[in-house]
């Protein structure tokens, strides 16, 4: 199958990567710039499992020429527009869009632009970020890949991008259950994030101080209702296993909007917080503390400008 990248940033490109190197058909779509230093220095990673490179296959909006079988689409929420504008001449009858961004809002967005047919679930559990010099940087082992039919149903394409998803160099797995997990990670993003940007410091930061423990637990809370009310409630060995994270002694934990913040760049506010809003006030479920996490985004992004 032949395979479409969209963007060579942290995620994208650690993905991208590991099946390029393990001998898939990859492309990736890039921006200009980012295009140029690719074909300078090569695509680099540093990873636990083992520092590596290639020379990536690579495309620049505009020249993509035919369709593509599958589309891992990668970049930021903030970014979405534009980059369902530039895979448009990628997607023909049979091609599958496998979206890992953060949130929910992106699944509205594609199917409105290309319909249900190529929509996949997708989600992915991996720590990575781009250095000075523009490489991969893997910051713990995780590294799973987790997609599936949006209706849970087992079909042969969902099978075939299965296969080719197997044994590429990282946890590749097949979810009947895409869509709550999807909103599962979603919670416990918009709880983590919430957190540290509100609190502007690490988990185990916000846990050493009095109250951080009731804080973080009660910020969960807010999350999980408003999934629950939307018709998709977390399972009870997530609750288990978010809040043992979320409230974790010492944890050094930080989410990557909470590193966005603190590197003065964009954070995706609206995503991941701002669209929980809305849906809480359609549902009427009472969020103060996402509110307040939402204002002080807020603030940071006009700052920025």
């Amino acid at each position: 199958m032949r395979i479409l990248v969209v963007g060579a940033g942290s995620t994208g490109g650690y993905f991208g990567a590991r099946l390029a190197q393990a001998g898939r058909d990859v492309t990736f779509l890039v921006r200009p710039a980012r295009a140029a230093r690719l074909r300078e220095e090569g695509l680099r990673v540093i990873s636990p499992h083992g520092d590596f490179s290639i020379t990536p296959n690579l495309l620049t909006a505009g020249e993509i020429g035919s369709s593509f079988d599958i589309i891992l689409l990668t970049v930021k929420a903030f970014a979405l527009d534009a980059a369902l504008e530039d895979i448009a001449a990628a997607v023909g009858a049979e091609t599958m869009i496998l979206p890992v961004l953060n949130g929910m809002k992106h699944v509205d967005a594609i199917r409105l632009r290309f319909g249900e047919g190529p929509l996949l679930g997708g989600a992915c559990k991996v720590a990575t970020t781009l250095d000075g010099e523009g490489r991969i940087v893997h910051l713990m082992p995780l590294q799973e890949l987790a997609y599936g039919e949006m209706s849970g149903a087992e079909t042969p394409r969902i099978l075939a991008l299965d296969a080719v998803m197997q044994n590429a160099g990282f946890d590749a797995r097949l979810s009947a259950v895409i869509e709550r997990e999807m909103w599962e990670k979603w919670v416990l993003l918009a709880s983590l994030g919430g957190i540290n940007c509100l609190m502007r410091g690490s988990i185990g930061a916000v846990v050493a101080a009095p109250g951080g423990v009731g804080f973080a637990s009660a910020f969960l809370d807010e999350c999980r209702a408003i999934a629950t009310a939307a018709g998709h409630p977390p399972s009870a060995a997530f609750d288990e296993a978010a809040r043992a994270v979320l409230t974790a002694p010492g944890s050094p934990m930080t989410s990557s909007m909470y590193r966005d913040l603190v590197a003065g760049q964009a954070v995706e506010a609206d995503q991941i917080i701002g669209d929980f809003l809305v849906r809480a006030k359609a549902l009427a479920v009472a969020a103060p503390l996402l509110g307040a996490a939402y204002v002080n985004l807020s603030l940071y992004q006009n700052g920025r400008g």
